[in-house]
């Protein structure tokens, strides 16, 4: 729970709540502030919280009638409606676009809180923090299961990737900055300048593996 709510305090930095980053020597950059942040926050949980909206709505149709063709099965290799088929779609025994829904409205909330200034209370974003390296972790094994092993793409599922991956970074960058998450001060230097490279390497990453896996698609000889 926000532990106050204050117009006043809207543009206060969280860093000056939690031991103040400038006074223990760190980086204070412009998108880990209060407002920049919350933005960020609003705009990853929002995509984030489509994309799984959209797909728990298709399973729901994919329930009441097994031949129901959803709104993304293009051709073979992308199709929401085969990848829902498989076991990693459903790996706690139930679908995982409802971890979305609820993942994704926790940030959400978080974000309107800071923009409507709430201050937030250290233990929150170390929960924030285990939440999104979870949630950050479970996307990775899932991108490695689209491309490796079911060898199907899913489009809303990308944009839940694209959705978290800024996510993770500023998170963590963030916590990083504010001394949450206690590393020297020139590790946390290098990382907050590099917020937006890592972000961007990690979209090529993507990219290059999802172009590789399925080379034999894109150059017109596919063996699947």
């Amino acid at each position: 729970m926000p532990s106050s709510i204050s117009p006043a305090q809207g543009d206060v930095d969280a860093r000056e709540r939690d031991g103040s980053a400038a006074a223990a020597g760190r980086p204070e950059p412009t998108m880990t502030r209060d407002r920049p942040f919350a933005w960020l926050l609003l705009i990853t949980g929002v995509v984030g919280w489509l994309a799984s909206g959209t797909l728990v709505l298709e399973k729901l149709e994919v329930l009441k009638d097994p031949s129901h063709v959803t709104v993304c099965d293009v051709n073979p290799w992308i199709s929401c409606g085969q990848v829902m088929q498989t076991w990693q779609s459903s790996l706690f025994g139930f679908p995982n676009m409802f971890i979305g829904i609820v993942a994704f409205a926790v940030i959400i909330t978080t974000a309107m809180g800071m923009l409507a200034g709430a201050t937030f209370a250290r233990w929150y974003w170390i929960g924030l923090q285990a939440g999104v390296t979870l949630g950050f972790a479970f996307v990775v094994w899932l991108w490695s299961q689209a491309l490796y092993s079911i060898h199907i793409l899913c489009p809303f599922c990308m944009i839940v990737w694209a959705a978290m991956i800024p996510l993770f970074i500023w998170v963590t960058v963030r916590n990083v900055s504010t001394g949450l998450i206690p590393v020297p001060s020139g590790a946390a230097r290098i990382l907050a300048d590099s917020g937006w490279i890592l972000t961007a390497l990690l979209y090529v990453a993507v990219i290059a593996t999802i172009f590789f896996a399925f080379i034999q698609v894109f150059i017109g000889t596919s063996g699947y």
